[in-house]
């Protein structure tokens, strides 16, 4: 995939980063989108701001824990769909100043992201439930009915929306990333480009105002072995919520590590979410999740984060990348046999090594009773099975040579193969 070369490559060489939800709406720890699915009244839910004392918030605690979950960036919701804002915005008072806390969370996360070197990136809500100007008809994550008093204006909320993206981009120092939520009713490329201006570098993703840099699919595992188009792949570890939920049903680490090994083998970046408490705690299981995936996640980094290569193989279970004379073999899915065969690969490696764990398998260039009508292909066995179960294995495969046209013939001559 072609890089920009004008200050956003950092996204293809910081590949793994940190979703977090975190507002008011984590006191009532159901949902991030309470407002809407529970139908509270305005006048109801605003009495939130009055209630929210992180006294717990540590942002140092958060960066070192990103630090050992092997991610190098994070994404912070500045401003979620009920409009409350999480920094000492002068656009409304509707904002984390106001409540008995009174200290801006954002400025406090911008310095522990400085001094732990994590790259950070703000998420921003295009629906806004509180704003009187907002558009709030029944449309996609929009209010059934306006507020009492409102008056809406789009013309008024986008001029809104461009000085709080001002400030944002303005007042934190660097900002690597604008991720956009809910692609807005209209189209104004100059919100994105006064991002650009006030940030060169600046990624941007797909939701908001225009087309932006990158797709976010959400939740899912697209098809296919390789992305045409930058991707961010985002996921939480919960199933039911973004933001904090108290009865939250927790994904199994070896799902969203396959979900990681698959994406990152298509060629995209993972950002994996957690929703702190009320008090500014990341929830314990949460942490054990991340802390559990980051194992793996460095162990087998070289292979998910190498380039795309999935072209050359002809196997449904299986995922390539390529480093120069190592193919990498992507175990994205739970094995069944302890033994894999690769076709069309024709060339013997020098050695194969599961990086799970470091071991040497044994590998041979052979015809193989299911391929017997073919030419001898690579065959890996001794396989751990039990370690499979758990996680997704990356088996790396060493060659003296790889060119480019040994390759590119592979996939060619095995289709002239009956096998």
């Amino acid at each position: 995939m072609k890089h920009f070369g004008d200050g956003r490559d950092w996204f293809f060489e910081n590949r793994y980063g940190m979703f977090i939800h975190w507002g008011i709406y984590s006191i009532n720890g159901w949902h991030e989108q309470v407002q809407w699915r529970r139908r509270i009244p305005k006048a109801e839910y605003v009495k939130r701001v009055a209630q929210f004392n992180p006294v717990k918030y540590d942002p140092d605690s958060w960066m070192r824990l990103t630090k050992e979950s092997g991610m190098d960036y994070v994404i912070f919701t500045t401003k979620h769909h009920d409009g409350f804002c999480m920094w000492d915005t002068k656009e409304t008072d509707y904002n984390v100043t106001s409540t008995p806390y009174r200290r801006d969370i954002l400025a406090m996360l911008t310095k522990s992201c400085r001094k732990y070197g994590i790259k950070l990136c703000l998420y921003y809500s295009c629906p806004d439930w509180h704003h009187p100007n907002s558009i709030n008809q029944g449309g996609d994550h929009e209010l059934p009915k306006q507020n009492p008093g409102d008056e809406p204006d789009i013309g008024k909320y986008i001029a809104y929306v461009k000085r709080q993206a001002s400030e944002l981009c303005s007042n934190y120092g660097r900002i690597y990333g604008f991720f956009w939520d809910i692609p807005p009713r209209v189209k104004d490329p100059s919100i994105n480009k006064m991002l650009r201006k006030l940030q060169p570098g600046i990624m941007i993703n797909d939701r908001g105002y225009d087309k932006g840099d990158y797709d976010t699919p959400e939740r899912k595992v697209p098809a296919g072995g390789e992305f045409k188009r930058p991707t961010e792949a985002c996921q939480s570890v919960g199933e039911q919520s973004w933001g904090y939920r108290k009865d939250e049903d927790y994904f199994s680490s070896s799902f969203l590590m396959q979900g990681i090994a698959k994406i990152m083998a298509m060629g995209g970046n993972y950002v994996l979410n957690v929703g702190p408490k009320p008090d500014g705690m990341i929830p314990s299981e949460g942490i054990r999740i991340l802390k559990e995936i980051g194992k793996w996640y460095v162990r087998v980094k070289p292979g998910i984060t190498a380039e795309p290569a999935t072209r050359y193989l002809d196997h449904e279970n299986f995922m390539l990348t390529r480093d120069g004379n190592t193919i990498y073999v992507i175990c994205h899915k739970e094995l069944p046999s302890s033994g894999i065969t690769l076709p069309p690969i024709t060339i013997m490696p020098e050695r194969a090594v599961l990086l799970n764990n470091g071991k040497k398998l044994p590998v041979k260039l052979e015809v193989t009773p299911r391929y017997y009508r073919s030419v001898p292909f690579v065959h890996i066995q001794g396989i751990p099975l039990e370690l499979s179960a758990s996680e997704p294995l990356v088996i790396r495969l060493d060659f003296k040579k790889l060119s480019e046209k040994i390759l590119d013939e592979m996939p060619a001559r095995a289709k002239s193969m009956d096998y």
